[in-house]
C-alpha cells in the first residue's frame, strides 16, 4: 500500500489505482526521490506540477512536504478519480485547498496554462509506452513554465534513453533504482563567465 512517507500527514496510506492503468513509484524510488529534493530545498513553498499523476502521490506528498500549492494531471477516469481522493484526503489534513486535480492530457493542459504560469517543480511520470519523441514535445511546452530555480523530475524506465531536453532546459543529475531511473533538470541559464570557466556536473 502506498503512503505519504514524511510531513503533515505522514505515515497516511493513500489510496491506489486499480488494476495496471498505471505504475506507481515504490516507496524506495519516492524516499529517495524526496531526500534528494529535500537537499535540494526546492519543496517547501513550492508551486507544484504533477502531470501523468496517476493516483497523485508524488503531488500529494509534496503538500504534505510543505508545498504551497499542488496541481495533478490525469487523464484517464479511474485514475482521476483516486488523485481527488488523496487531494481530498491531504487538504482534509491541511485545513486547506493546497491539491487541485485537472482530469486532462498534458499537452492540452499545458497549451492552455496561461503565459505567466510557473511551477518550481515538476514530475513527470509517463507510462513507458510514451515515445521520446512524445516526451520531448512536453518537456519543450513545460520548459517557458518553470520559475527560477526551478527542477523538473522525470521518471521513466532504466532501459530508456536520456530525455531529448530542450533549449530552455538543462540535465544537472540522474539516478538509477533498479529499474527506474529519475532524471533531473533545471532551467537553462546562460553563463556570462563562459562554459570552460565552470566545472561540469556529473549526475550520480
Amino acid at each position: 500500500m502506498t503512503r505519504i512517507i514524511s510531513g503533515a500527514a505522514g505515515g497516511t496510506p493513500l489510496a491506489g489505482v486499480p488494476g495496471s492503468l498505471t505504475r506507481p513509484t515504490t516507496d524506495r524510488v519516492k524516499e529517495a526521490l524526496f531526500s534528494r529534493l529535500d537537499a535540494f530545498d526546492v519543496i517547501s513553498g513550492a508551486r507544484v506540477l504533477d502531470l501523468y499523476a496517476g493516483s497523485g502521490a508524488l503531488g500529494v506528498e509534496s503538500g504534505s512536504r510543505g508545498a504551497l500549492a499542488v496541481e495533478l494531471v490525469e487523464f484517464d477516469g479511474k485514475a482521476s478519480a483516486v488523485c481527488q481522493r488523496n487531494a481530498d484526503l491531504i487538504n482534509g489534513v491541511l485545513g486547506r485547498k493546497a491539491v487541485t486535480v485537472h482530469r486532462s492530457k498534458v499537452e492540452p493542459f499545458l497549451d492552455r496554462a496561461a503565459a505567466d504560469a510557473v511551477w518550481d517543480l515538476v514530475f513527470l511520470d509517463p507510462p513507458y509506452p510514451l515515445d521520446e519523441e512524445a516526451l520531448s514535445a512536453v518537456l519543450l511546452k513545460l520548459a517557458a513554465h518553470l520559475a527560477p530555480g526551478g527542477v523538473v523530475v522525470v521518471e521513466r524506465s532504466s532501459r530508456s534513453p536520456e530525455p531529448a531536453w530542450p533549449g530552455g532546459m538543462d540535465r544537472f543529475a540522474g539516478k538509477k533504482y533498479g529499474e527506474t531511473m529519475l532524471w533531473f533538470a533545471e532551467p537553462f541559464v546562460p553563463d556570462a563567465i563562459g562554459d570552460e570557466d565552470v566545472p561540469s556536473v556529473t549526475g550520480s
